[in-house]
């Protein structure tokens, strides 16, 4: 499945991060925390971000959303610098499937991987993930190692149906996933959603804890590069944020 134009655009949101980037061993990470005295610094969440990576001032306020429903939020840059800019993005001559295939799991899992286990080292012991578009791959992939306790994938790419849907069933029973899916979405669209319920029993209280939320009126990329004048994705982007928070409550993360 080619890219869709989709995945290069954003609408940047309006907002003041509050978080701090740092160098944390080798790696670029947005570190968002709750107020003092707040949340458990034994869990982290993960957000993994979409192709803007840390030059998205969205991807941070999302990340500070998160420290203000009580979790120790890390943003790593998945693409060491080289994520998606506004130049890039305005370029015609910007080859998008060349720069994907430069940041391939192996590429993206030596960053990754190493990243995680300095935060077990620093004394993280339970981990949720969260997936925005590309860092969605990545959810699924920390999943089938069950590296995760509770995964989220918004708008997901670079999946590969119904393989994917397959391992995740078979290798991560014990991993509750919720999907943010909409209704126009190249990368997971209605036939790959209907394959997902299918394989992983939408609202099934047996097997694999799994549920969908379908957001009319939105495009991919809503929950993180939506334009939240449209109403639609306005409720899109908020509702599907709120679901994700009760997610992971539900699962006690």
């Amino acid at each position: 499945m080619s890219l869709c134009k989709d995945c290069t655009i954003a609408t940047v949101w309006e907002g003041t991060p509050e978080g701090k980037t740092v160098k944390y061993g080798p790696t670029d990470v947005y570190i968002a925390e709750p107020k003092q005295g707040a949340g458990d610094k034994s869990k982290a969440v993960l957000l993994l971000t979409d192709v803007f990576g840390l030059g998205l001032v969205n991807n941070k306020l999302l990340a500070d959303d998160w420290a203000r429903a009580g979790y120790y939020t890390y943003v790593p840059d998945l693409f060491d610098g080289d994520y998606l800019t506004d130049a890039r993005k305005g370029d015609p001559k910007f080859d998008l499937m060349g720069f994907i295939g430069a940041h391939g799991e192996d590429v993206t899992h030596k960053i990754l991987d190493p990243f995680v286990a300095k935060l077990k080292e620093d004394g993280i012991t339970s981990f949720a993930a969260l997936g925005y578009c590309f860092g969605a791959r990545y959810v699924f992939n920390l999943s089938f190692t069950n590296s995760i306790t509770v995964g989220v994938v918004n708008h997901p790419s670079l999946l590969r149906v119904p393989d994917d849907l397959n391992k995740l069933s078979q290798l991560s029973p014990a991993v509750p996933m919720l999907f943010n899916t909409c209704e126009v979405d190249q990368m997971y669209p209605a036939e790959a959603q209907a394959k997902g319920d299918e394989i992983l029993g939408n609202g099934s209280k047996e097997g694999k804890a799994y549920k969908r939320n379908y957001y009319d009126g939105c495009t991919h990329g809503f929950a993180v590069r939506g334009d939240i004048k449209d109403e639609k994705v306005k409720f899109g982007k908020e509702d599907s944020f709120k679901q994700s928070v009760e997610w992971l409550k539900k699962h006690d993360f």
